[in-house]
């Protein structure tokens, strides 16, 4: 999947993946899983695992990833 994709389809590509399960607003760790083997696939074959890259983009510590937190996933996509 491309990079260049606009806020409103970043923000539908996270709603189809954060409504799986619990709070329709947040990813959870197998949701932030599921999103990334199927959206950007590439990205979990550096060295980063999946956990290193859920505690990188979870900033508040609370088990899940808002938006906003995901945002930070993309920025990182787009160097």
């Amino acid at each position: 999947m491309s990079a260049k994709l606009s806020s409103k389809e970043l923000k539908s590509i996270f709603e189809k993946y954060a409504a799986k399960e619990g709070d329709p607003n947040q990813l959870s760790k197998e949701e932030l899983r599921l999103l990334i083997q199927n959206e950007f696939p590439s990205l979990l074959k550096d060295a980063n695992t999946l956990e290193d890259l859920f505690k990188e983009l979870d900033e508040n510590g609370d088990g899940e990833v808002s938006f906003e937190e995901f945002q930070g996933l993309l920025k990182k996509i787009s160097q």
